[in-house]
C-alpha cells in the first residue's frame, strides 16, 4: 500500500483511512456530510496525489495528443486545461482525464488513480507510432508528483495569500506555474471535481508537507477543513461528473455518457473511434447516461435496476447516494430512449420496492 506525502497528516488529524487504488486513502475525518457542506459553503482540502501524471515531449505532442484523445487540443493554448477521455479502439472509453498544454511541445495528462498502469501501458503503446520512448516522449511521473485539491467558493480567496500572483480573478480550467509559500514551478490550476470552484495545486512529493501546513494555515480565518474521499464522491454525484468504473468505463462510449461535448469531430483531428464514435452521434444511441432524484424516500445504489411504471426494465444506475445538500436520494443510470426528457418519472428498485424517482438535467444540485 502506497502512502503520499499527507499521509502523516491525515492519520495525525484522525482520518479514516481505507485502501484506494493502491493507496493508503482517507475516506472521512469529521463525517460526510459536514464536510461535503463546508466544500460547498467555504473550503476544504483533498489529497489527490494517488492521481497519475504523465508528461508528453517533443515536436510530435499535440499529434500524439490528438490522436489518442476526443477532445480537440489543437484549440489549447499555453496555460489552458481541457477535459477530454481516451477512446479505446472498441467504442469504450480507457479513461477521462485532464489534459494541460504547458507550451507547443510539452503537455501533461492527468489521469484516474485506478487506470493509473492501464492508460501508461495504452499512451506507450499508441506512443509507437509516433516513434516515442518511454522516458523520453512519454514519462510517467505519478511517483514523484503529489497533488492538493483546495475547493469551496472561499479557496483562491484563501490562496492568494501564499501565492506570488493573481489567481483571485483566473479563467475556469486554465493554470499558471507560480511560486507557492516559497515553493517554486507549482502548477496552479482552476480545476477541480466538485463543482464548488476552487484549485488543484501540484508540486514534488518533497514540496509536500510544507504545501499542506501552508495551505492549512492561509485558509484557517476562512474555516478551512480536511476532506476525505466519500464527501469527493457525493459533491461530484451531485453535479453529475462522471466517475470511471461506475458512469464510464471499457464498454461506455463518450457519447451514450452525455461526452459528445469533449468528442470533436472536426477535418484536422483524426483520432481513435473517430468513425465509429461520428456514426453514434448522427444515428443515435439506444441509452444514454442521465441524472435522476427521488420522489420517494430512498437511497440508490449503484447496479441497482430501474423500471418504468409496469416494472419493465429500463436501465440500471450506475452511481447514487442521499445528497447532503438536497436531503434527497440522488443518481445516475444508463436510461432507454423513451426516458431521457427531464421531469420523467422513472421507478428504483431498492430492497424490492418500486421507488418513483424523475430524470433531471445536469447538475442535479443547482446551487
Amino acid at each position: 500500500m502506497k502512502n503520499t506525502a499527507f499521509t502523516q497528516f491525515h492519520i495525525e488529524l484522525g482520518a479514516k483511512m481505507v485502501p484506494f487504488a493502491g493507496y493508503n486513502m482517507p475516506v472521512e475525518y469529521t463525517g460526510i456530510n459536514n464536510e461535503h457542506i463546508t466544500v460547498r459553503e467555504k473550503l476544504g482540502v483533498f489529497d489527490v496525489s494517488h492521481m497519475g501524471e504523465f508528461w508528453v515531449k517533443g515536436p510530435k505532442a499535440l499529434d500524439f495528443v490528438q490522436k489518442v484523445t476526443s477532445n480537440d487540443a489543437s484549440v489549447l493554448y499555453d496555460g489552458k486545461v481541457q477535459y477530454s477521455c481516451f477512446p479505446n479502439g472498441k467504442g469504450g472509453i480507457v479513461d477521462d482525464l485532464l489534459v494541460y498544454k504547458i507550451d507547443e511541445e510539452t503537455y501533461l495528462l492527468v489521469v484516474n488513480a485506478a487506470n493509473i498502469e492501464k492508460d501508461w501501458n495504452w499512451c506507450v503503446e499508441q506512443g509507437k507510432a509516433f516513434g516515442f520512448t518511454e522516458g523520453k516522449e512519454l514519462y510517467n511521473a505519478s511517483n514523484e508528483i503529489c497533488q492538493l485539491a483546495i475547493q469551496g467558493p472561499l479557496a483562491l480567496k484563501a490562496m492568494q495569500k501564499i501565492v506570488g500572483q493573481p489567481v483571485e480573478d483566473m479563467e475556469f480550467y486554465t493554470f499558471k506555474k507560480l511560486n507557492i509559500a516559497g515553493i517554486k514551478d507549482a502548477i496552479f490550476s482552476t480545476t477541480g471535481y466538485t463543482g464548488a470552484g476552487g484549485c488543484e495545486v501540484y508540486v514534488a512529493n518533497e514540496d509536500g508537507p510544507k504545501l499542506w501546513k501552508a495551505v492549512f494555515e492561509a485558509g484557517k480565518e476562512f474555516g478551512i477543513q480536511p476532506i476525505g474521499l466519500g464527501a469527493r464522491d457525493t459533491l461530484r454525484l451531485e453535479m453529475g461528473f462522471c466517475l470511471y468504473g461506475n458512469d464510464i468505463s471499457d464498454t461506455t462510449s463518450p457519447i451514450e455518457a452525455g461526452l459528445g461535448w469533449i468528442t470533436k469531430f472536426v477535418d484536422h483531428k483524426d483520432f481513435i473511434d473517430k468513425k465509429f464514435l461520428l456514426k453514434q452521434k448522427e444515428e443515435g444511441v439506444t441509452r444514454r447516461l442521465k441524472g435522476f432524484e427521488m420522489i420517494d424516500r430512498g437511497i440508490p445504489r449503484q447496479h441497482y435496476e430501474v423500471v418504468d411504471a409496469n416494472g419493465n426494465l429500463i436501465g440500471e444506475v450506475t452511481s447514487g447516494t442521499m445528497s447532503p445538500m438536497m436531503k434527497k436520494g440522488i443518481g445516475m443510470a444508463y436510461l432507454t430512449k423513451e426516458f431521457w426528457k427531464a421531469d420523467t418519472e422513472i421507478y428504483i428498485k431498492i430492497r424490492n420496492k418500486k421507488l418513483k424517482a424523475k430524470v433531471v438535467k445536469l447538475p442535479i444540485y443547482k446551487s
